[in-house]
């Protein structure tokens, strides 16, 4: 089960994009902001920046998640991957509302992302120096 966490984190990072590529689309039809526009109304807007954001995130997350399960330990990979999705989601979530307010789930977010990061950069350094 524990060397699987890694690929459920994957899962959830891909639908996590897609809650938030359907979000647009929602607020595309609901506040009459046609493609490819990418500015309009506010909420929209928000709506946009959360996905872009989030795909930002995403591509700098999921190398460092791969490196953190192969060199590191699947265990700590895929805990500070559900860490990064929880925050995203959570960073999601509180700019749509307020985005004044999203700096938590960012942090949180930031956090997984370090921690895969060191866990994949270690280990990958450890790897190389035993031959």
């Amino acid at each position: 089960m524990i060397q699987h966490l890694p690929a459920l984190v994957v899962l959830l990072a891909v639908l996590l994009q897609l809650g938030t590529a359907a979000l647009v689309a929602r607020a595309r039809t609901r506040y009459g902001v046609h493609a490819p526009a990418t500015s309009g109304h506010p909420l929209f807007e928000r709506a946009f920046r959360v996905q872009m954001n989030t795909l930002e995130a995403t591509l700098m997350f999921l190398p460092a998640l791969w490196l953190a399960a192969r060199y590191g330990a699947p265990l700590w990979a895929g805990l500070a991957g559900l860490l990064w999705v929880a925050g995203r989601a959570w960073y999601a979530a509180a700019y749509l509302k307020d985005p004044a307010r999203r700096g938590s789930g960012f942090t949180l977010a930031l956090l997984g992302l370090l921690a895969a990061l060191a866990l994949g950069g270690f280990g990958l350094a450890r790897a190389m120096l035993a031959g």
